[in-house]
């Protein structure tokens, strides 16, 4: 008794998955994307707090012209803007570990992993349009071209190779 015709419905099963094998990859990719827009909602926001951080709870609270940013209750900046504008690194469990902070006279980075929070000054009035968080410096985009800020230093950024997510 021939083995072949107990072994067609496997070899079509397994030229079926190949055949399926992208479009599985499409779709977990697809939902993978979905997902990181539904984590990253929070990304960009007018919102004053307060918000969970690894250090406690922050809050943006406006005190006359200026802005106060406060951690558990206790001011830790102050800097001057119109409107408040934030961009916020959201971790696993849903708390900001950093958030770049746009003032009158340009970018903050708060790095709210550690109490006290580190605070870093880009010193430059520019405007952000969006930021991607890299382990140790801020990428963010703005009118002028690309920018990064690491350890307090800001660079324009050259045309790169590099993919920031």
């Amino acid at each position: 008794m021939s083995q072949a015709p107990l072994l067609a419905p496997l070899l079509d099963l397994e030229s079926e998955m190949k055949r399926l094998k992208p479009l599985l990859f499409a779709a977990l990719a697809a939902a993978l994307a979905t997902a990181s827009l539904v984590t990253g909602a929070r990304a960009q926001s007018n919102a004053s707090g307060p918000f969970a951080t690894p250090s406690g709870e922050l809050q943006f609270v406006r005190d006359d012209r200026d802005f106060v940013s406060m951690l558990n209750r206790e001011k830790f900046d102050r800097f001057d803007a119109k409107t408040l504008m934030h961009f916020d690194e959201v971790g696993a469990n849903g708390a900001i570990t950093r958030t770049l902070v746009q003032t009158a006279y340009g970018p903050v980075v708060y790095d709210l992993r550690r109490n006290p929070p580190l605070v870093q000054r880009a010193n430059v009035r520019m405007t952000v349009k969006r930021v991607f968080w890299q382990p140790d410096e801020a990428v963010m985009q703005s009118p002028e071209g690309w920018f990064r800020l690491k350890n307090g230093t800001l660079t324009k950024l050259q045309a790169t190779k590099t993919t920031y997510h």
